[in-house]
This record gives structure tokens, sequence and C-alpha cells, in this order.
């Protein structure tokens, strides 16, 4: 940590509630603007039925090839956060194992506590947000994911997220304990509290520290876009309590929430939350999305062969709107070490 960084960190230390402003982090200058791609690596499951323990298949991980060559050819490495079937795979694991010794990607954890040993709790609902559970319940299931992925991999992985966003008071303290250096569960301007899962509507897409510092946070991108966006957050809750309110600003291009992923996000949305994001400061960009959107049938985003060839075609767009900016991908490894030269954002 550089010298003379004053925060409060007390105020910084639950990844379920927004930081303090005293702990969002400025970049170091020469990092430049870059952006990074994490992906929720996991099992196939009908998202529009209940969660189930047997839910376990990751035949869709046989097209994860396919997207990491896009990757590959302009110089990204992929964060693959793996839930317990992924870690639990011989494919998966001998798959991002080499392109891991390849240098061509890092290998991280996803927690989905309902396929994820010890199974003590009800699945469903509120017990779908790890961050929900009893301490000693969610930091049994995050111990034997951890050294399930070191085991496979070789490593033991330093950067988590959890499944559904589910962070909660205790989720900070035990990856600490438990070794790790960076979280991305933060989905910024997102609530999820109706679901009984956390609220990061207040939480802005800036990279912070949490705790006593040692853990790194990097939300999720995202960005209110149109003529009403500097009063985005007070308005989009109030439309929230008007039915179709959201949507009808949305196509009216007054006001709209849009995040960093292709997933019902077009890329014009995502281009245009990128710009505001440049006229906000932010200098790096969390791209996101699940690895089964990589084959059709899988997710709600991803249906057929025309929603597949949108999905690549909204990649090249995005590579070449990042280019065009000057916005660099980093590594998980970039990310890192500008993250210890870091100061406090300047207010």
């Amino acid at each position: 940590m550089p010298a003379g960084f004053l925060t409060d960190w007390a105020a910084c230390g639950r990844l379920d509630r927004p930081p303090h402003e005293s702990c969002y982090l400025e970049l170091p200058q020469d990092f430049g603007r870059r952006f990074a791609v994490f992906v929720d690596t996991e099992e196939e499951f009908d998202w529009t039925q209940p969660l189930s323990r047997e839910s376990r298949s990751t035949k869709s991980a046989e097209s994860l090839p396919n997207i990491h060559r896009r990757f590959k050819s302009q110089d990204v490495q992929p964060v693959y956060l793996v839930d317990h079937p992924i870690a639990t795979d011989p494919r998966c694991i001998a798959m991002l194992r080499q392109f891991q010794e390849d240098g061509e990607c890092a290998v991280g954890t996803q927690l989905h506590p309902w396929v994820n040993p010890p199974f003590e709790e009800r699945v469903g609902g509120a017990n779908s947000f790890a961050g929900n559970l009893p301490e000693t319940l969610e930091r049994a299931k995050l111990t034997v994911l951890t050294e399930t992925i070191e085991n496979g991999f070789g490593r033991r992985p330093i950067v988590y997220r959890a499944g559904r966003y589910g962070v909660g008071p205790n989720t900070a303290g035990i990856l600490r304990d438990l070794g790790y250096e960076a979280d991305v569960s933060v989905r910024a301007l997102f609530d999820y509290s109706g679901e009984s899962g956390p609220d990061f509507s207040a939480v802005k897409p800036l990279p912070y520290r949490i705790g006593d510092g040692a853990l790194l946070e990097v939300p999720l991108g995202a960005a209110y876009v149109g003529p009403l966006r500097r009063k985005g957050r007070a308005l989009y809750r109030a439309a929230g309590r008007i039915p179709h309110m959201r949507g009808a600003l949305a196509r009216s291009g007054l006001l709209q929430r849009v995040a960093l992923t292709p997933e019902d996000m077009t890329l014009a949305e995502v281009k245009s939350a990128i710009d505001v994001m440049i006229d906000q400061g932010v200098r790096l960009f969390s791209i996101s999305f699940h690895s089964p959107s990589v084959e059709p049938g899988h997710t709600p985003y991803v249906r057929d062969q025309a929603d597949l060839d949108i999905f690549y075609a909204w990649w090249d767009g995005i590579f070449d709107h990042l280019a065009r900016l000057g916005i660099a991908p980093a590594s998980l490894d970039e990310i890192l070490a500008a993250a210890k030269r870091a100061g406090p954002l300047a207010g």
C-alpha cells in the first residue's frame, strides 16, 4: 500500500454493504484504461425451474474453446470462475488447466451452494445466496471448493465470485482466511434484496479495498445511460415501484441501467455504458458472462444458433469499440499489481 494511504477500513469490512468513499482506489496512471473478462464457469441448469442438487451437467463446457480462441486472438486472458461441478469434471479440469499452464487465463472460484458440499441446507430461495448461510456452512463450502480447485488445477485460487452475487456479512472474512486476494462478486448498481440477496445499488463500478485492505473488490461494470442518468439511482429505484416503468424508461431512451455483459444487453447499449463510464473516470472495466451461453439452449440469452451468432458479434463489436478507445486487456496479475500501487480515489 502506498505511503500515506489512509482510509476508514472499518467501513469497508463487508462485501454486502456499500464501501465508504475512502475505500475506492485510484489506479496508477501508467495502468491506463484496461478491461478484464470474468466467466462464470458453471453447470447448465434450467433457469425457469427450481434449483436442484442433481443439476450438474457440464456439457456446454465443450464449447468453451470457441470463445477462448476469440479471447486469445485479442490478447485477453479471461478469468474462469469455476464452481464445484466444473472443478470435479476431469474434462473441464484438463481443458482449463491447459489454458492456465499456457498463460492464457486465470482460474478462480465460484460458489453455487446448492451443488457444493457439504449439503446441510435446504435448497432454494434465500439459501441460493451463499452469504445467507450460517458462517460455519459458508466457510465449509468455500473451503471444500477452494481445496478442490487447488488439487485439480495445481494452483490455489485467489479470486472469488459468489454465485448469484450472493455475498454476505461473513464472506470477506472467510475469503481473507482462505488466502484470497480479490473478489468479483459485487454487481455495481444492482439490487437483489427483493430475492433475499445483497443490495449493490449504491456501489460504484470502481475497484475498492475490503476490511484491512488485503482484499480487492472489482465490481462488475455497469452504468446508467440516457438523459436522466445523473439521477439514475433515485429514478431507477422509484420506477421499480411502478409496473413496467423501468421498461418504459429504457424504451424511451431516457434512462436505462446497463451492465457490461453480452447477456440481455445489446452491443449498442454496452458501448453507450462504456462511454458513460469513461466520462465518470472509470479506468478498469469488468465484463462478465455465464459459460453455458457459449452453446445454444442452456441460458435464456442464447436459445438458438441465431442468438449465438449475435453473442459472438457482440464480442467482435465490443473488442473493436474498446480498441478504438485505447482500452487494453488486463490480466488478473496485472490488476492485482496495479491495485497494490493504488492510492485513494481523489475527491
